[in-house]
C-alpha cells in the first residue's frame, strides 16, 4: 500500500513469479494487478480488484489503511484479473456498490454471479462525487474489450486507465523510473492485447485531448508520471506510420528453408532494409508481436509438410491475422519436395491485413543459383514498394 497523492493509494498486488498470461501469452518479466483507493472527505472508492490469486494482498492493503468501509468498487473492465476478486471485496463490505457501466454489469453478473442490486450504473461522461474529490467515468471501448472505461479524478488529475497504458512489468518502483524498460514491455503489451484494435486505441486517445492530465495510473506495470511519454508512444505504435523494415518468421526442417532466409536477410540488409529474422521454433511471440508493430513488410518462411505449411508458420499467419498490424506489404519464401498448396494456404490465413501480396519464391529441393536470384528479386521488389510509400531511399 502507497500513497500516489494525498488520499490516492495503490493498493494492489505485484505478480513476481508469473510467466504466462491466460496460458497464451509471456510474462518475461511478471506482472502487476493494480487496485487504487480513492478517499473522498465524505466518501471512499475502490478502483478495481486484483487477479483471485492475489485477494490476499488486496485485503491486506485495505486492512492496513484501517478502512471500516468503502462506498464504491469502480469496475473499468470484466476480466478476472481486475474484477476476480469482486466477490470477496463486497463480502467484507457489504454495503458497497459496483459502479460500471452497462456492458460490463453484464459481463460481472455472467463471469462473477454480481447481485443486480449491488450495481450503480454509470453513463460516458458522468460523474460521482465522493465529496471533495470527484471520479468521472469515460467509456474507452476497445481497449481491449467493447466494455471498458476509465475514471478521470480532476482535483488531482489521475487518469485511471485500466489497461489502455498498461504494460505487463512486476517492479517494486511506484512510478516509472526507466524509461527505455517500461517502453518494451508497454511496447509488447500494446502489440499482444491492443494492436488488433488499433483503430478504437486512436479514437479513445482522441477522447483524451481535453483532459487535464498529470499522471496515468494504468492496471497493469507502473504509474506513468510523465503521461506524454506512453501518450506519444501509443500515437506513434497506432498511427499509419509503417518503418522501412521486415519481419521474417520462419521455420526450416532440413535446412532448405534456412538457406534461403538466410540470402534473403543479406540482400535486404545490402538493400538498406532493416530486418527482424525469428525462428518460430523457438520464438518469444512476444517479441514477433512488437516487431510486427512498425514493419512495412512481412515475408513467412516455411517448408512444405504434407501439402501445407508447417504448422509453425501456420501459427505465425494465424499470429498476424489476428494482431492486425500496419504492415503494408507480405509475401512467402519456403520449399517443397513434390507438390502442394503451402503460399496459397498461408497467403489465405491472412484475411484481416490489407496487405499487398507480392510475388512469392517457392523451390524445390535445394535452393540454386536461381533461386538465389529469385530471392535478390523479392528483395528489390520489396524495396521498390517502400520507397513507393517513401519509408526507402
Amino acid at each position: 500500500m502507497r500513497e500516489i497523492r494525498p488520499n490516492v493509494y495503490a493498493v494492489g498486488a505485484i505478480d513476481w513469479d508469473a510467466r504466462l498470461f491466460d496460458r497464451l501469452i509471456p510474462l518475461p518479466d511478471g506482472t502487476t494487478y493494480n487496485s487504487y483507493l480513492v478517499k473522498g472527505n465524505k466518501k471512499t472508492a475502490l478502483l478495481d480488484t486484483v487477479d483471485p490469486e492475489k485477494t490476499n494482498v488486496l485485503v491486506d492493503n485495505l486492512l492496513k489503511l484501517g478502512l471500516d468501509k468503502i462506498d464504491y468498487v469502480v469496475a473499468h473492465h470484466a476480466e478476472q484479473d481486475h474484477s476476480g476478486s469482486l466477490p470477496e471485496i463486497l463480502l467484507l463490505y457489504p454495503d458497497a456498490k459496483v459502479v460500471t457501466n452497462p456492458k460490463c454489469k453484464a459481463m460481472l453478473t455472467d463471469l462473477l454471479g454480481v447481485e443486480d442490486e449491488r450495481f450503480v450504473i454509470v453513463e460516458d461522461g458522468q460523474t460521482l462525487s465522493l465529496g471533495d474529490k470527484i471520479l468521472k467515468f469515460i467509456y474507452t471501448p476497445w481497449v481491449h474489450w467493447p466494455e471498458t472505461m476509465a475514471t478521470c479524478l480532476a482535483e488531482d488529475k489521475i487518469l485511471f486507465s485500466c489497461d489502455f497504458f498498461g504494460a505487463h512489468l512486476a517492479s517494486s518502483s511506484l512510478f516509472v523510473d526507466d524509461e527505455a524498460v517500461v517502453y518494451e514491455s508497454a511496447k509488447r503489451y500494446y502489440a499482444e492485447i491492443m494492436m488488433p484494435f488499433r483503430r478504437q486505441v486512436n479514437a479513445n486517445l482522441a477522447k483524451l485531448d481535453d483532459l487535464e492530465i498529470d499522471m496515468i495510473a494504468p492496471s497493469h506495470g507502473p504509474v506513468h508520471d510523465r503521461p506524454a511519454f506512453i501518450i506519444d508512444a501509443y500515437k506513434d505504435w497506432a498511427s499509419d506510420t509503417v518503418k522501412n523494415e521486415v519481419v521474417i518468421p520462419y521455420v526450416s526442417m532440413h535446412g532448405s528453408t534456412a538457406r534461403m532466409v538466410s540470402h534473403f536477410v543479406g540482400a535486404l540488409i545490402e538493400r538498406g532494409i532493416a530486418v527482424r529474422q525469428f525462428e518460430l521454433s523457438t520464438v518469444d511471440i512476444g517479441k514477433l508481436a512488437m516487431a510486427l508493430v512498425d514493419a512495412a513488410t512481412v515475408v513467412i518462411g516455411s517448408p512444405t509438410v504434407l501439402t501445407g505449411p508447417h504448422p509453425a508458420a501456420a501459427y505465425a499467419a494465424l499470429l498476424a491475422n489476428a494482431l492486425r498490424p500496419k504492415t503494408r506489404f507480405a509475401s512467402v519464401i519456403g520449399s517443397y519436395g513434390w507438390g502442394g498448396k503451402m503460399v496459397e494456404q498461408l497467403v489465405g490465413m491472412l484475411p484481416n491485413l490489407k496487405v499487398d501480396i507480392i510475388e512469392p519464391v517457392l523451390v524445390k529441393g535445394v535452393p540454386k543459383d536461381a533461386d538465389f536470384a529469385a530471392l535478390d528479386n523479392l528483395a528489390d521488389r520489396i524495396l521498390a514498394k517502400h520507397k513507393e510509400i517513401g519509408i526507402a531511399e
